[in-house]
């Protein structure tokens, strides 16, 4: 199932399940309140946020492979210093891997931090 995270408890019945959260399987997951209120089925309350935000972007490009390790962020890192070698092009470049992004060290960025306000983020500049 599509819900069901690959950390989860074997036998999980996943977030979309009327079990969520209520079996036996979800026993001791660090999960289980907030399958079992239900808040997990709900959408993303950012979503439409996001969508507002993300409609001022006249072009966005999506690198992604199910495979580890065949190149994506260094793609991506290559394709954005291209892109923006045009000095009338403004470029953003996202790395959505929460388990080990890699663009920081690529970027040369290690220990630079995201800055966070009222406003959303603001990025990280490079050049």
């Amino acid at each position: 199932m599509a819900d069901i995270p690959d950390d989860a408890p074997q036998h999980c019945p996943g977030t979309s399940s009327e079990q969520a959260g209520k079996s036996s399987a979800c026993q001791g997951c660090p999960n289980q309140a907030i399958c079992s209120s239900g808040a997990a089925k709900a959408p993303d309350p950012a979503i439409e946020e996001i969508r507002l935000k993300f409609s001022t972007v006249k072009h966005k490009l999506v690198v992604l492979s199910g495979k580890g390790g065949v190149g994506k962020s260094t793609f991506s890192a290559h394709l954005a210093h291209a892109l923006a070698s045009d000095e009338s092009t403004e470029v953003a470049l996202l790395d959505v891997d929460i388990c080990g992004p890699s663009i920081p060290r690529i970027m040369g960025l290690e220990g630079e931090q995201v800055h966070q306000s009222g406003s959303g983020w603001s990025p990280v500049v490079t050049f």
